[in-house]
């Protein structure tokens, strides 16, 4: 297992960072032009070069019997209900990790609408053989607590089903601006939705074939934003996002102010700027419920700010790449800050997390799980003192480009 040892003499930062497409907006749009019958590379301008995106691409493009996704969850359960409609037999597996992952709750609403899927070991987990079905389409409900990403990849074949769909959220819906986004890509490639009392609904059409320019990473961004908190001054430019965005992470910005980083948009993205600032809130509220993926972000830049907060909306952590709240208990532990639950017997979206503790020296390095969100997260603690990652390489998952960028804005990094 490799080691990173990243650290910055000069607390200060300054420069401009070309962020990568974002993942989330050229997953659901590789998706639909596949469906659409259109070709990514002509259509699609500034996709992600994640893995993820790019194991997508690949699976899309090849057509095979055997579809492996890896350790990426948002391409299996996309292609668990793209391959539904799909004729002749595939077998859909993935990562040890992700055969951990449950996919019941999709499974069974795929089957209700006819689809035709197995499971090939424990029920409710992958591996999966998928038949070719006759599906109709219809009402469905379907649980809305575990994951968005079930509902999204419902709805993003709703429009190719004769009797399109009623999808009923059942429960607290969670990442609603993840579920927001797939609706307003499906309608920009021609799909007609709307929200209903009863459900969202989607009329019986097709997709139309559409060029389409990928937002930049707003969840890439959050790292750059840790990084300003952690600055005794920055000003930084990042490229590629917009106002108007399509990702729930854009909160980042509003959810930085009380630490003094200002976001400003300029015609090709975004500047952040810190100056230097003496005084932080004395504790921070925060929900997470639209925006788990930047979790790990705050709790890695509050901690490094020792400022105590409490966390809640962070019920799907726990069946990420990793088991999120407790791999941030273990190593927030190594630098003597505390991340408990306060009521761990309440439901787990009523859960609320306490960060306290003054941060001190780290004395062992920080492990990330497989998780690239972990490794990213904790980056920034390389401007407080030199900061040791395990397994630094997760982050080709959703931002392969990150420990160049880290580079280039003036950080040591030294592989072993």
């Amino acid at each position: 297992m490799s080691t990173l040892r990243l650290s910055k003499v000069n607390p200060t930062l300054q420069g401009t960072i070309p962020l990568d497409g974002s993942k989330s907006i050229s997953n659901r749009a590789l998706i639909i032009l596949a469906l659409a019958g259109g070709n990514p590379a002509r259509h699609l301008t500034g996709l992600s070069r994640s893995k993820d995106t790019q194991t997508l691409l690949r699976l899309l493009d090849e057509g095979q019997e055997v579809y492996d996704a890896g350790d990426a969850g948002t391409v299996f359960r996309f292609l668990t209900a793209y391959l539904s409609l799909q004729p002749g037999t595939q077998t859909l597996t993935g990562s040890r990790r992700m055969l951990e992952r449950p996919i019941g709750p999709l499974v069974q609403a795929l089957q209700k609408l006819g689809a035709t899927i197995e499971y090939l070991g424990e029920e409710g987990y992958p591996p999966l053989k998928i038949g070719e079905g006759a599906m109709s389409g219809g009402h469905i409900s379907v649980p809305a607590t575990i994951s968005s990403q079930f509902l999204s990849a419902l709805l993003l074949i709703a429009p190719l089903l004769p009797k399109g769909m009623l999808l009923q959220p059942e429960g607290t819906l969670v990442s609603r601006p993840y579920l927001e986004m797939t609706l307003r890509i499906m309608n920009y490639f021609g799909a007609s939705t709307s929200w209903e009392p009863d459900g969202i609904r989607v009329l019986p059409g097709t997709y139309q074939v559409r060029d389409m320019q990928v937002e930049a990473d707003w969840s890439a961004a959050s790292y750059w934003y840790a990084m300003a908190g952690l600055s005794t001054e920055a000003d930084l430019e990042l490229i590629g996002l917009y106002k108007n965005s399509l990702q729930g992470d854009s909160v980042i910005r509003d959810l930085c102010i009380p630490l003094g980083i200002k976001t400003d948009f300029t015609p090709t993205g975004i500047r952040i700027q810190k100056g230097a600032k003496k005084e932080y809130p004395p504790f921070m509220e925060l929900d997470f419920r639209n925006c788990p993926d930047i979790a790990q972000t705050m709790a890695a830049l509050l901690a490094g700010l020792s400022i105590p907060a409490q966390f809640s909306g962070l019920e799907t952590l726990s069946i990420k790449e990793t088991d999120r709240i407790q791999a941030l208990q273990n190593e927030l532990a190594k630098a003597r800050v505390e991340f408990v639950c306060q009521n761990p017997e309440a439901p787990a979206n009523e859960q609320r997390f306490q960060l306290k503790g003054i941060m001190e020296g780290l004395k062992s390095a920080i492990a990330t799980y497989g998780d690239h969100r972990m490794a990213m997260a904790f980056a920034p603690w390389g401007l407080l003192q030199p900061v040791h990652i395990e397994n630094p390489d997760v982050i080709v998952k959703s931002y392969p480009q990150f420990w160049q960028h880290v580079t280039d804005i003036g950080f040591d990094l030294q592989f072993s």
